[in-house]
């Protein structure tokens, strides 16, 4: 369905949707193309959100510091899913001080314990 709709010029947010999701499933996962799709849907939608999982396919395409820029803009300082991503990147990118306060913060606003004890997790490993 999804090859279908691509073949018929679906480019709305669904097909967009479905095709991340496709990718999402293929091993080696196409970050690159993951990326460009999430920044297509974001410039489709408007949705923050959708910008951050577009900063994570960048970084996980090698573009650290592109994802931090993107991540840097985005007005989302209630929702610990930004502060967590925002902590990984600067910790890939070897500014420990910054990525610990950066899980400080993701740690004031997480909710479910398995987060809360993976976030505690990543950022005990920055004292080691």
């Amino acid at each position: 369905m999804l090859d279908r709709a691509l073949a018929l010029g679906g480019g709305g947010p669904y097909v967009l949707q479905a095709a991340i999701a496709d990718l999402h499933v293929d091993e080696p996962q196409d970050w690159p193309q993951l990326a460009s799709l999430y920044g297509e849907l974001a410039r489709l939608t408007g949705s923050q959100v959708v910008e951050l999982n577009q900063a994570a396919a960048l970084a996980e395409a090698g573009e650290v510091e592109a994802a931090l820029e993107l991540v840097e803009r985005l007005e989302l300082d209630r929702y610990h899913y930004l502060h967590a991503t925002r902590a990984e990147l600067l910790r890939r990118l070897g500014r420990v001080d910054e990525a610990r306060a950066a899980y400080d913060r993701a740690l004031e606003l997480v909710h479910s314990d398995a987060e809360r004890s993976f976030l505690e997790r990543r950022s005990a490993e920055l004292q080691s």
